[in-house]
C-alpha cells in the first residue's frame, strides 16, 4: 500500500482490503462472510432501489496512545439500527451479530487504521439492504447486511472550528411522523437540495424548523444541534429526529461536568439567549457554531463573538475524543477494546 498521508486525509471513500457480509435468506441471518470486492451484484427489482428499504449506520474506531484499537458504543448503533428496522420492516441484526461484524471488519482491516494524533480515524458504515425483486410495494423477502470502513479526515476541513450555518424554510428533512427518527437514505436525499443551497450561500450548512409549524428548532443538516445557557445544555426533543448516539453521550457528559441537560423543544426566538451552540454526531462530533443566519427574516443569532469555540463546548469536545482515545476513563462503560 502507498503511504497515507493521514493529516491531509479528507472525509471521502478510500478502497481497504475487507469488508463484511450476512445475507438473510428463507426467513434467516446466514454466517457472517468476509469479502474483498467493493460492488454488489443486484437485481433490478431489488425493494431498496425501487422503495427505499434501506438502512445505514455510521461509527468509528481509533488508535489510541497506548496502540489499542477502540471502537466507541457500537452496541448504541445497533440499537438504533433495531429500531430503523422495525419502523421499516426489515429483519433485525441482533446487538451480539452487529458487534461481532464490527469488530471483524476493524481488525481485517487494522492497517488502515490512522495512527494517535494524526486527526484521522477508521470510519465504519453498516448497510441493509431488501435485495429481492419485487414490483408490488411490500417488503423484500431477502436482505443483504454489509459492512466496509474506511479512513476518513474531519468532517469539516477546519477540523474543531466555528461555522455558520443558515435556517431554510423552503424544504423539509423529514414529517414529525415520518422515518426523521430512523436512519434511511431517504432523509439524506431529502436535504440534498437544501444542503447546496446552503452551500452555494457560503454556509457550512442547512438548519431545519419542525416542518409542521415552522417554529422549532429541528436538526442541522445530518446532525442534531444544541444550545448552552446559564450552565445547561438544551438539545431539541422532536419526533422527526434522529437519535443522535453523539448527542446522547454529551448529554451524560454535560451532567458528569455539573451542567443541568434540558432535551425539550426550542423555539427559534430561543436562539437569542444562548451563549453557545453546535451540530453534533459521529462525523465532527462537535461542530461548534459561529451563528445562525436565518434566511427568511434575516435575523442572525451570533454565538462566538471572537470567531472561536466556547469554553463548555471545547471542554464537552475534549472530554468525549479523550474517552474515545483512551486517554480518560471509560467510567460509563462506552468503549469496546480490540483484543
Amino acid at each position: 500500500m502507498n503511504e497515507i498521508d493521514w493529516k491531509n486525509l479528507s472525509f471521502g471513500y478510500m478502497k481497504t482490503d475487507y469488508n463484511v457480509r450476512m445475507y438473510y435468506r428463507n426467513g434467516k441471518w446466514g454466517e457472517l462472510e468476509v469479502c474483498s470486492e467493493e460492488t454488489i451484484p443486484m437485481h433490478m427489482a431489488a425493494t431498496c432501489l425501487h422503495y427505499g428499504q434501506e438502512a445505514f449506520e455510521g461509527l468509528k474506531a481509533y488508535r489510541g496512545k497506548d496502540g489499542k484499537i477502540r471502537i466507541f458504543r457500537p452496541e448504541e448503533n445497533a440499537a438504533r439500527l433495531q429500531n430503523t428496522c422495525d419502523g421499516i420492516l426489515m429483519p433485525k441484526i441482533t446487538t451480539e451479530q452487529f458487534v461481532a461484524a464490527v469488530k471483524k471488519v476493524v481488525k481485517l482491516n487494522e492497517r488502515f487504521l490512522p495512527p494517535y494524533e494524526s486527526g484521522a480515524t477508521l470510519y465504519i458504515r453498516p448497510l441493509l439492504i431488501g435485495t429481492s425483486a419485487q414490483v408490488g410495494v411490500h417488503p423484500a423477502s431477502e436482505y443483504l447486511f454489509v459492512i466496509f470502513v474506511t479512513p476518513v479526515g474531519p468532517y469539516f476541513k477546519g477540523g474543531f472550528s466555528t461555522n455558520p450555518y443558515v435556517i431554510i424554510r423552503d424544504y423539509d428533512r423529514s414529517a414529525p411522523l415520518g422515518t426523521g427518527i430512523y436512519k434511511v437514505g431517504g432523509n439524506y436525499a431529502a436535504s440534498l437540495r437544501a444542503n447546496k443551497m446552503a452551500h452555494d450561500l457560503g454556509y457550512s450548512c442547512e438548519f431545519y424548523l419542525d416542518a409542521k409549524e415552522k417554529k422549532y428548532m429541528d436538526e442541522c443538516g445530518a446532525a442534531n444541534f444544541f444550545g448552552i445557557k446559564n450552565n445547561t445544555y438544551i438539545t431539541p426533543k422532536s419526533t422527526s429526529i434522529l437519535p443522535s448516539v453523539t448527542n446522547k453521550s454529551l448529554m451524560q457528559l454535560a451532567e458528569d461536568l455539573g451542567m443541568k441537560v434540558e432535551r425539550r423543544q426550542i423555539p427559534e426566538e430561543e436562539l437569542s439567549t444562548f451563549e453557545e451552540a453546535g451540530a453534533c454526531g459521529t462525523a465532527a462530533v462537535i461542530s461548534p457554531i459561529s451563528y445562525i443566519d436565518d434566511y427568511d427574516t434575516k435575523q442572525r443569532f451570533v454565538f462566538s463573538k471572537d470567531g472561536k469555540p466556547g469554553p463548555l463546548s471545547t471542554k464537552l469536545y475534549n472530554k468525549l475524543r479523550a474517552i474515545q482515545y483512551g486517554d480518560e476513563p471509560d467510567v460509563h462503560g462506552w468503549v469496546t477494546v480490540l483484543d
